[in-house]
């Protein structure tokens, strides 16, 4: 094994909601390593070197006109679009939007044996294994509509924690039958991250975990330190890696866990349902 595993040289990547934040910073990564990057967004895309074209994954329609214009193959999706508590439709944006095009991607071939699927949950999905009975009837949703009546019928869950829970369960539970098609599916699950996404919510995302990054001397992560996993995920240099979710925030949840930093205990509680 050389050090090329880790390139992207010879691949197609499409990073979703890549025009800023995470998925700004995994388009530069994904370039820089030698893939061909098309990034898709609401916002315009300003990164050198790569193809834009417009989507909004609120609207069916305009997930399926931004695949025709991309076409295939593709080699790495990068799921990274995600919007805030308040945002309208926030439910299609983190989730609902994300499975339509991976579903179709994979339906039209333009997906399909070798590639890889990279999504950015959070950790505050953390806890989905305990929700897992209602979660599973939402996944069980068999399309972009009828998941977005569930939703509708049930408006306390159109919310940025169940979305984020969302992804958790989808990945494990795709985990068998995409590696079936040869597709490998991981999500990353940052901490506290300094994107501009945080920055407008800063009263609450930024002041998660201030008191262990204060204790360990660290700040929050920047895009570039959470595009690194991400990548590798999507990298043949994971091949034998799928269905996980792979928390990125320095250790305050395993710390909080294992209780060697008491103060995290009882957010991890309330987050995994420990207590």
């Amino acid at each position: 094994m050389s050090a090329e595993v880790f390139g992207f040289d010879g691949k197609r990547a499409v990073v979703v909601g890549g025009a800023t934040g995470m998925g700004a910073a995994t388009a530069e990564l994904v370039r820089d390593l030698g893939g061909e990057v098309v990034v898709m967004d609401f916002a315009d895309v300003t990164l050198s070197g790569v193809k834009g074209i417009r989507l909004d994954l609120r609207e069916r329609e305009s997930i399926d006109a931004a695949l025709d214009e991309c076409g295939g193959p593709i080699d790495a999706l990068f799921s990274c679009a995600g919007a805030a508590d308040g945002t309208p439709g926030i439910e299609k944006i983190n989730f609902i939007g994300h499975r339509h095009l991976i579903d179709r991607a994979i339906a039209s071939g333009a997906l399909s044996r070798g590639a890889a699927i990279g999504m950015i949950s959070s950790t505050a999905g953390l806890g989905w294994e305990g929700d897992l009975e209602r979660l599973s009837e939402y996944l069980d949703t068999p399309d972009f509509d009828a998941a977005s009546e569930w939703i509708a019928a049930r408006p306390e869950k159109a919310s940025y924690m169940w979305s984020k829970r969302a992804i958790c369960a989808y990945v494990a539970r795709e985990a068998l039958p995409m590696l079936r098609r040869g597709i490998r599916i991981n999500a990353i699950l940052p901490g506290p991250t300094d994107t501009p996404l945080a920055r407008a919510n800063a009263d609450l995302w930024l002041t998660f975990g201030a008191d262990f990054r204060e204790e360990t001397g660290i700040q929050p992560s920047t895009p570039e330190q959470q595009a690194a996993p991400l990548a590798f995920l999507c990298s043949d240099a994971a091949t034998y890696v799928n269905g996980i979710t792979l928390i990125t925030d320095a250790g305050y949840v395993s710390s909080g866990i294992a209780g060697s930093f008491p103060p995290a205990t009882a957010t991890v509680e309330f987050l995994v349902g420990l207590s």
